[in-house]
């Protein structure tokens, strides 16, 4: 098979190890940094040019899109599916997790856990905004923000409003949402390929960071999960129509809660701790999907 991966970084652990798991199973994998594509909208005949040159066929796509330039990274990867080609994610899922608002009320119809949100537009409802979310401590987010950034911890109900009234005074979207004290700085990232979940791992947060990312010199370790924590894993990703994301858990007094679904989680955090080959795992569900020359996508839009 001749797969594509629109990914700006090629030196990355995740994108090297996805290109080893398809040589070392006999396929062709070529990294195409995705700003450097131009696409040609032509009735009937969708094309995509890549440093000057048109891009031969494929199989198949892996998007490995950096929140940044999601709008152009979209875009690209619609013109794949236009053209035939099998997308690992689809772009309408892949831009419905990235809008952390929009992605709460999808797992929200669909009956899944999730810590209480609030959101409004207006500063001069931040203290309804407060009172519904629970009252401080609270955690307050940017919808833009990835990687732990943009997140803050309000320890009171007065700094809450500060950082509120802050943030809608710059005209930045936030949602507010209620502190999972019991989760003690820690999270769980279940790596769901295909339906079923593949690991999961228990991250914890830098000495005296609430925040679990590895990005911020968080720790991870493997972690047997429960039935229902499995369950919202998977509900989660099938809700959010993702074949491949991490979906983030807390472990609540009122069971498990998402607090995040990542459509281009990270593999090196997780290989690591459990010693499981998810690059090969993915491989494997695209060699399964992409028959050639049968290849479509099912996305609408």
């Amino acid at each position: 098979m001749k797969i594509a991966m629109l990914a700006r970084n090629h030196n990355l652990y995740s994108h090297k190890r996805l290109q080893e798991a398809a040589e070392e199973r006999g396929h062709q994998l070529d990294m195409i940094n995705t700003l450097q594509c131009y696409i040609n909208i032509a009735s009937r005949r969708p094309s995509i040019f890549y440093r000057g040159e048109k891009l031969p066929e494929y199989d198949a796509v892996i998007p490995r899109i950096g929140a940044s330039i999601t709008f152009y990274g979209l875009a690209v990867l619609r013109q794949f599916e236009m053209m035939g080609v099998f997308p690992l994610n689809e772009s309408v899922a892949i831009g419905r997790s990235r809008d952390k608002l929009r992605s709460l009320q999808v797992l929200s119809r669909e009956g899944v856990g999730l810590p209480v949100t609030t959101f409004a537009h207006d500063p001069k409802q931040t203290d309804e905004v407060i009172a519904q979310a629970g009252g401080a401590p609270l955690v307050i987010k940017l919808l833009e923000g990835t990687q732990g950034i943009g997140v803050v911890l309000a320890d009171t109900d007065r700094s809450a409003k500060s950082v509120v009234e802050a943030f809608r005074g710059a005209n930045v979207n936030i949602l507010v949402q209620e502190f999972i004290k019991e989760a003690g700085g820690s999270d769980i990232r279940v790596l769901v390929v295909g339906g079923k979940v593949m690991a999961a791992m228990k991250r914890t947060g830098a000495e005296g960071d609430f925040r679990s990312n590895l990005h911020r010199g968080g720790s991870a370790m493997q972690i047997k999960i429960s039935p229902e924590e499995r369950s919202t894993a998977i509900r989660s990703a099938k809700a959010m129509g993702l074949n491949v994301c991490g979906v983030d858990l807390l472990r609540s007094n009122h069971g498990p809660v998402v607090m995040e679904v990542n459509s281009s989680p990270g593999l090196e955090g997780i290989e690591k701790a459990t010693n499981i080959d998810i690059a090969g795992k993915i491989i494997e569900l695209i060699e399964k999907k992409a028959k050639p020359g049968k290849t479509k996508t099912i996305g609408k839009g």
